[in-house]
């Protein structure tokens, strides 16, 4: 059955007459009449007692009055909620991203797209590269940020960032006053890692300059890791964009030598289109990055 054909068999119900019902539709009397024959033949039961002055329900006509009244109002429902989404009146969006983006990169995005669209609840999820990768691809949420490269081919990657790594040091640690320190020079340091792809990354690059590096501890919290290094536990080998900002205790140190560098990048499902909020947010993060 289809939903034009349930608004005719109410419309003839509340009528209680097939002449009038169709008039009230803007239809002629004949068409009326064949869509409630094909609905009774469907249901295979009569719906209307045919009277020569009034036209009534049969048992199975109310049986299926209410059902329809019901199928009709979720329908309403429905259309308004694409509606709203299309038009972002409401919704829910589901983003995610790595720590230090999520930390450093997403807040003005988000506060754009909150100041544009207040009325779409906006949900963020923050986890590893991995993982993040692992729910664009799963349908959780419909995009994420994560350090690249993306696993497998499921996904279209716009880049955001390239960027090098940086030391973040104690204040008072003498790092702090040198110039463009080569990281072959650290090797009897000890490091606090950030855990995820930025650790592999910064291992891999201590390894390449000769040392296998000494951990302090590590972390997935940026602001764990800040306060660690601030409490002079060790240094931390970190993407720019961790480190961006003031950090108290702290001091930021460029490398010298060939830098160490990371590709950030947005994921989506490929083929996937995205819902008009999930472009808009796209397009704010992309114009917060610089791209």
């Amino acid at each position: 059955m289809d939903l034009y054909q349930l608004e005719y068999f109410l419309e003839a119900a509340r009528q209680r007459s097939f002449t009038r019902a169709a008039a009230k539709l803007n239809l002629a009397q004949a068409a009326l009449s064949e869509q409630m024959r094909k609905l009774e033949a469907e249901l295979g039961a009569k719906l209307f007692n045919r009277g020569r002055l009034e036209t009534t329900l049969t048992p199975a006509g109310e049986t299926l009055r209410d059902h329809a009244e019901a199928l009709l109002t979720q329908a309403a429902g429905a259309r308004r909620a694409v509606g709203d989404l299309v038009a972002m009146k409401g919704g829910r969006l589901a983003v995610g991203a790595i720590p230090s983006v999520s930390a450093c990169l997403l807040p003005a995005a988000v506060a754009a797209f909150r100041r544009k669209h207040p009325q779409v609840e906006l949900a963020l999820h923050e986890g590893t590269s991995e993982a993040v990768a692992q729910w664009v691809e799963a349908g959780k949420i419909e995009m994420g940020v994560v350090q690249l490269p993306a696993p497998g081919d499921a996904f279209e990657v716009t880049p955001l960032r390239d960027e090098s790594f940086v030391l973040l040091v104690p204040k008072s640690h003498a790092l702090a006053r040198r110039r463009l320190p080569k990281l072959a020079h650290l090797s009897k340091e000890a490091f606090v890692f950030y855990k995820g792809r930025a650790r592999d990354v910064a291992q891999a690059a201590c390894r390449a300059a000769g040392f296998e590096p000494k951990t302090a501890c590590e972390s997935g919290e940026l602001e764990t890791i800040r306060s660690l290094v601030a409490a002079d536990l060790g240094i931390a080998l970190l993407p720019e964009l961790a480190a961006r900002g003031a950090v108290p205790g702290c001091a930021v140190v460029r490398l010298g030598g060939e830098p160490i560098r990371r590709s950030v990048a947005l994921l989506q499902r490929r083929g996937q289109e995205l819902s008009p909020s999930a472009q808009s947010f796209r397009r704010l993060l992309i114009g917060q990055a610089g791209v």
